[in-house]
């Protein structure tokens, strides 16, 4: 199982730039395990969970997400670990 387990739920212009495809290749590059959707909301939500310094860093990386996104808010919470076995765009 994994040590830490999270969802993220990134805010601003998010959808339409890549941000799902990049943020499956951020969760390979650090060894995280999940998935991540568009929301209806404009959002995008990301459930995801590896050990503590690769959660950090893929956190860090979904702050900024790719160049042409604009991040402007996200909210990290912390989850029970699902056990996933790979990084999946829903």
């Amino acid at each position: 199982m994994a040590e830490k387990a999270v969802s993220i739920q990134v805010f601003g212009r998010v959808q339409g730039v890549g941000f799902r495809y990049h943020t499956r290749e951020a969760a390979k590059r650090f060894g995280v395990k999940g998935f991540v959707k568009n929301q209806i909301d404009g959002t995008v939500y990301v459930e995801a969970e590896g050990d503590g310094l690769a959660m950090d860093l893929f956190c860090d990386w979904c702050r900024k997400g790719p160049n042409w996104a604009e991040v402007i808010k996200v909210n990290i919470c912390n989850l029970a670990p699902q056990g996933f076995m790979a990084f999946d765009i829903k």
